[in-house]
């Protein structure tokens, strides 16, 4: 998949072009909807995502510090894996937000793309002040000669409406077995490993210490269950997200990750690291001797879990 960013030579896009348009933050089962009309309507044209960096969200309410599901990095290696043509990624800033529906249609769909089939959620909204809708594409499709699908985010079979919204909602709530179902796969985050206070190599259960992206969303506090891909291999792995209760009274939340099967020098490595199932809340014991029986039981849980997730794991995976 080519990606075409502002500073790109966009000479070299491939036109005409089928275009779906949206953030497709978390790329969630709805948006798989959105992709696959994309495919049946393509008829030949290039196979095109239109996406926005840094999200619309931390540019129109800079003080509500919107969270994530995703770097924009891993948002695009997600597309990348639908065989896409292209991706044009559009930096969303104070003058693009400002620019007018009509505007936006003219300069990137028309000139930059040669759209001629544009896929959409059917709830999306554009230009300054979100004056841009479905109907506003449609009339401008009959000008300049592209068609226009909207796409509805409820799934066949499936009560509710997909969406990224949820699956934060579910996250910040540890409830990541929710998450999983609205994006169709684990959620993983990514993050630089970097050094910690060592507590627990000292405890027997040394973790690698995530630096997290500041617009990435972070689950509830708790012990997790999940993955973690070592050069291009998924290995069991026990999660802590927490403010360390038995060592700190007002800890900063961080994310420490136990490789259950890995012994081995991480620091400086970008990991990504996908949660499977929450096993607890974060507690503080009576003593070191009964967190280190918790811990135990825990790593003994994630190994479990993750054998029984193997047989379909590669799917959830991603």
């Amino acid at each position: 998949m080519l990606v075409f960013t502002d500073t790109s030579d966009l000479s070299k896009i491939q036109r005409p072009s089928a275009v779906a348009i949206g953030v497709f933050d978390g790329l969630h089962r709805g948006h798989e909807v959105v992709l696959a009309t994309l495919f049946d309507n393509a008829n030949g044209c290039a196979t095109t995502v239109l996406t926005f960096d840094p999200h619309p969200a931390n540019v129109l309410s800079p003080n509500r510090d919107f969270k994530l599901l995703q770097t924009v990095d891993q948002r695009l290696e997600q597309l990348a894996k639908h065989d896409l043509d292209q991706a044009r990624v559009v930096t969303f800033d104070d003058q693009r937000a400002n620019q007018s529906a009509e505007e936006f249609i003219e300069e990137v769909l028309v000139e930059q793309l040669g759209a001629e089939v544009v896929v959409v959620g059917e709830d999306f909204c554009f230009g300054r002040n979100r004056s841009g809708t479905v109907e506003t594409l449609r009339e401008a499709g009959e000008r300049w000669g592209f068609t226009v699908i909207a796409c509805s985010a409820y799934g066949e079979g499936v009560e509710g409406r997909f969406s990224s919204t949820l699956a934060r909602k579910f996250l910040r709530e540890g409830n990541v077995e929710g998450c999983q179902n609205v994006l169709g796969r684990c959620w993983q985050i990514r993050g630089l490993v970097v050094e910690g206070d060592k507590r627990g190599r000292e405890l027997g259960f040394p973790t690698a210490n995530l630096l997290i992206d500041a617009h990435q969303v972070v689950p509830g506090d708790g012990v997790y269950a999940g993955a973690t891909r070592i050069n291009g291999e998924w290995l069991p792995s026990a999660i802590s997200v927490g403010t360390r209760p038995q060592f700190y009274e007002n800890g900063a939340v961080l994310v420490e990750d136990h490789l259950t099967d890995f012994d081995g020098d991480l620091y400086g490595q970008y990991l990504d690291v996908a949660f499977i199932e929450r096993l607890r809340g974060q507690e503080k014991y009576d003593s070191l001797e009964a967190l280190i029986t918790q811990i135990t039981t825990d790593v003994q849980q994630s190994r479990q879990i993750f054998k029984n997730f193997a047989p379909f794991g590669e799917i959830l995976l991603g």
